[in-house]
């Protein structure tokens, strides 16, 4: 077979050197390299630049994530392997990255594998994406670890903040504190990191407390987009008055000091208004996001829908439409929710196939549970369990919490006891379901089933949840 020249390689080097920041004009390079056979040649190993072609191109598919699926860098390195191309240093971070998007604990496993074999496992740019990848392919955080102790000459800031990142995201929230603090030098990205992972472990209240230690230590530092986005998510997700204070007091910070709306951010402020109710700000933020994305226009939808104001959230949804904008799965959730809970039957169903025949949305339980309940509030029961076994997986907690809560409404004592027990089954340890069944009873007259199964309650240890309520004088954050 032909050989490849250093010539060509260079002619295609430039070319890609020339194209690298416009990724679309990338694949028209990747079209022209497979049609002159320049890929498909042998590679010379004596070639210095043989790996640069699928290097760059692997890196230009991860740039471009809608014009391929994530495998697409991890079958450009295996055809480079075919052809007997040696990777370099720079060829695992982008197939490394590529795994971490898939999810695929096997393929990061497989390519340190590769790493080993090559000797560049212990390189600092190679293992720094090793253990970035081991933590959010679903792999222990001991595994992610083991990389860092390993690094040739001990870690630097940016494998310190990738093993930060990887214990957060392996859920290690404890780990990733201690390591946090024992870190000799920090930057915006460690607390970033830190700050995402605490509210996206739950622990909201302690992602404001690391937030206010971050803003005490750099006084007069214009904080990163990033970080305002994680403790805005904090934010919105502290239950009671402290979250929406804190967030206030973030957002008075973007206005003291101008920084633009960016659909990122934007989003993240628009939901968390929403998240708390205030739809007046809500609105208001929504309207100066300098460019609205799809995420935007999803915040203020679901805002809407949750609090009330679903017709409101329809037209919205018809102005996001008419403005070019494609729905996805949280849109058609935001629409669903919104017409279950006006009672518009016929719309939702409309738009819930459309979502399937017309946009080519895949609907999750969480789609088929909005249209239970869309028609068990009207009391379709029949058809209700009707879209339930025709579900192509089986019905949860919530589908069936669902259509329980509109037997309560309708009073279907038979029908709420049959599925009470099927949701006992599922999750015998949540009392609301108890709840539930004893009020059917209790409404339906039949005080000796209500009163027995309070009893059921007692005998198994179940405790019916206590009510909070907080209040909150003042923000915290300055």
């Amino acid at each position: 077979m032909q050989r490849a020249s250093p010539y060509s390689y260079a002619v295609f080097e430039r070319l890609l050197q020339e194209h690298f920041p416009f990724p679309r004009r990338v694949f028209q390079v990747h079209a022209l390299l497979l049609t002159s056979g320049v890929l498909l040649l042998d590679l010379d190993p004596r070639c210095s630049s043989a790996a640069f072609p699928y290097n760059c191109l692997a890196h230009a598919h991860l740039r471009v994530p809608a014009a391929s699926s994530p495998p697409a860098p991890l079958r450009l390195f295996s055809a480079m392997l075919a052809r007997g191309g040696r990777p370099n240093r720079h060829t695992f971070p982008s197939l490394l990255k590529s795994a971490s998007a898939s999810g695929s604990a096997a393929a990061a496993g497989a390519l340190h594998a590769q790493c080993l074999r090559r000797g560049l496992a212990a390189d600092r740019f190679v293992a720094c994406s090793l253990v970035s990848a081991y933590g959010r392919t679903g792999h222990p955080a001991r595994d992610a670890r083991k990389v860092f102790d390993e690094m040739e000459g001990g870690p630097d800031l940016a494998s310190c903040n990738a093993l930060l990142d990887a214990l957060c995201h392996a859920g290690d929230l404890d780990a990733a504190g201690d390591f946090f603090e024992r870190m000799e030098a920090r930057d915006p990205v460690s607390w970033t990191t830190l700050v995402s992972g605490l509210s996206r472990g739950g622990r909201h209240r302690r992602a404001l407390e690391v937030f206010r230690g971050f803003l005490l230590g750099n006084m007069g530092r214009r904080l990163e987009e990033a970080t305002l986005v994680s403790v805005f998510s904090a934010c919105a997700n502290l239950d009671g008055g402290e979250g929406l204070a804190a967030g206030m007091a973030v957002h008075a910070y973007l206005l003291r000091h101008e920084i633009e709306l960016t659909a990122f951010l934007g989003t993240a402020l628009v939901d968390m208004y929403g998240k708390h109710g205030r739809l007046d700000f809500c609105k208001s933020a929504f309207e100066i996001v300098c460019e609205k994305g799809v995420c935007t226009w999803n915040a203020l939808l679901s805002a809407l829908a949750n609090h009330g104001k679903e017709t409101e959230a329809l037209v919205k949804f018809d102005m996001m439409r008419g403005e070019g904008f494609l729905p996805n799965q949280i849109t058609f959730l935001a629409v669903l929710m919104a017409c279950a809970r006006a009672g518009l039957v016929e719309v939702g169903l409309y738009w819930f196939e459309a979502m399937v025949a017309e946009y080519r949305v895949a609907p999750l339980m969480v789609h088929y549970g909005c249209v239970v309940d869309l028609l068990g509030r009207a009391g379709r029961f029949g058809e209700a369990i009707q879209v339930i076994e025709r579900m192509p997986f089986a019905a949860d907690a919530s589908v069936w919490g669902a259509l329980l809560g509109a037997c309560k409404l309708h009073g279907n004592v038979e029908l709420a006891v049959e599925i009470g027990q099927k949701l006992i089954s599922l999750g015998p340890q949540q009392s609301g379901r108890y709840m539930t069944i004893r009020n059917v009873y209790l409404e339906d007259g039949n005080w000796y089933a209500g009163s027995r199964m309070g009893e059921v309650m007692q005998e198994a240890g179940i405790k019916k949840a206590v009510g909070q309520s907080s209040v909150v004088l003042g923000a915290a954050i300055p």
